[in-house]
């Protein structure tokens, strides 16, 4: 027969973001139950190690953007080893291979966003009447960056976005070493040590709560429902967006702030190469752009690595093609560029993640739309001390679709909770 079980917190979602809060909560004192719909914890951060690469692979999250001190202390914490990714930037237009410099004068357009107001990113750049290349080098780096649409994405967001970066420079770019799914795993870890119960598997169906008292239900699980004070939400901005987890009730400002943010769209591939045959064409390589390809962006993990890994973010990756389609075109567009006609014979591994259909995420990360600044912080309070949101659509430091931003709202989960006290 099916249990009925009782604690202080449940926390549905073992993303970093609940990872995070769940750690936060157990190590002071209260009784957490962790709740994961998936058999792995991470979320989007996804690493696999495949035997034909010596690096891994990251399917999900890979880079540490800037220098944001809470994942770096975790970071160091867990014993991980941080390797920044420097080199050269490489662009492929006109059929030709040359060093990049448009970026620069991309970033500049980016610099001349408006310091007030809010209009979609697209009308900004037709404000601005650049050359056509320039124009459409700006939307594709915006798109592409934040896995939006230029059509839907709002300037003051991407403004408040810029200025966060700059103040954790977030130019500079990192990877870990042992793989990003090592953060994940030492959160888990650190979660058990303090006392906390974990279930992989174990997908919530249903919310029902009101003030001091929420019923948790998952589907196809031994324990019927679970009774807890509080309860943290911290799945996906898309699964909260088709209704994936029924709360009773959805407080209107929460729904409101739910259906103003945008989830977007991403697909990343990764090639396992025989040997870094683009050493020769392009030495140094750290990024590729090649606008107007079927993948635009390619970047080089490592220096020495024998992996490139492509990205399709915003329309592009919504339209594009997914699985052996998505291969044979990457390996076609890397064989225009480079003038290769014998990647298919080099190529020892691949693997590729289409993140808007995976049905736990329904999406790779949010951005924000036109007049929907605020919604964050508007689904970033707690509801009744009781009912609380957690995840990087919750960030209200402007870092949205990061790591960081994951584990900074989990960490306001914890401070809020720990402010109220157990009862």
């Amino acid at each position: 027969m099916a249990r009925v079980f009782d604690c202080d917190v449940v926390v549905a979602g073992a993303g970093v973001a609940g990872l995070t809060a769940a750690r936060g909560l157990a190590e002071a004192g209260l009784s957490v139950v962790l709740l994961e719909a998936a058999e792995r914890v991470g979320g989007r951060v996804r690493t696999v190690r495949p035997a034909a690469s010596d690096w891994p692979v990251e399917a999900g999250a890979e880079f540490v953007h800037g220098r944001p001190q809470e994942l770096l202390k975790l970071i160091e914490e867990a014993g991980l080893t941080l390797v920044e990714r420097e080199g050269k930037f490489y662009s492929f237009e006109n059929e030709r291979l040359n060093e990049a410099a448009w970026e620069d004068s991309a970033f500049e357009v980016l610099d001349e966003l408006p310091e007030e107001g809010d209009m979609p990113f697209h009308r900004f750049l037709q404000q601005k009447k650049l050359a056509p290349r320039l124009e459409a080098r700006v939307r594709d780096y915006v798109e592409g960056f934040n896995a939006a649409d230029a059509r839907v994405i709002g300037t003051a967001a991407l403004r408040r976005q810029q200025q966060a970066e700059e103040a954790i420079e977030g130019e500079r770019i990192f990877h870990i070493r042992e793989g990003y799914d090592r953060i994940p795993l030492f959160l888990l870890d650190r979660f058990l040590a303090a006392g906390g119960q974990a279930h992989l598997g174990s997908r919530v169906t249903e919310i029902e709560w009101t003030r001091g008292e929420a019923r948790v239900r998952m589907a196809h699980a031994e324990v019927a429902e679970i009774r807890a004070r509080r309860v943290v939400v911290a799945v996906p901005l898309g699964v909260l967006k088709v209704g994936g987890i029924e709360i009773s009730p959805l407080p209107e400002d929460a729904s409101k702030a739910i259906y103003s943010l945008a989830m977007g769209s991403a697909t990343r591939i990764t090639l396992i190469f025989r040997e870094p045959f683009w050493k020769e064409a392009a030495p140094g390589l750290s990024f590729l752009f090649a606008a107007g390809e079927a993948v635009p962006v390619w970047w080089n993990p490592a220096e020495g690595s024998a992996l490139l890994t492509g990205w399709l973010g915003g329309p592009r990756a919504a339209a594009g093609p997914t699985g052996e389609a998505l291969r044979d075109a990457a390996l076609a567009g890397l064989g225009k560029i480079f003038g290769r006609e014998d990647l298919t014979g080099l190529l020892l591994d691949w693997n590729s993640h289409d993140w808007q259909r995976d049905p736990l995420a329904l999406g790779a990360y949010s951005y924000v739309p036109v007049g929907a600044l605020e919604a964050s912080a508007a689904l970033a309070q707690p509801f009744e001390d009781t009912l609380y949101f957690a995840g990087e659509h919750t960030d209200i430091s402007g870092h949205w679709g990061t790591v960081h931003a994951a584990m900074r709202s989990g960490m306001r989960v914890v401070e809020g909770i720990r402010e109220k006290g157990k009862g």
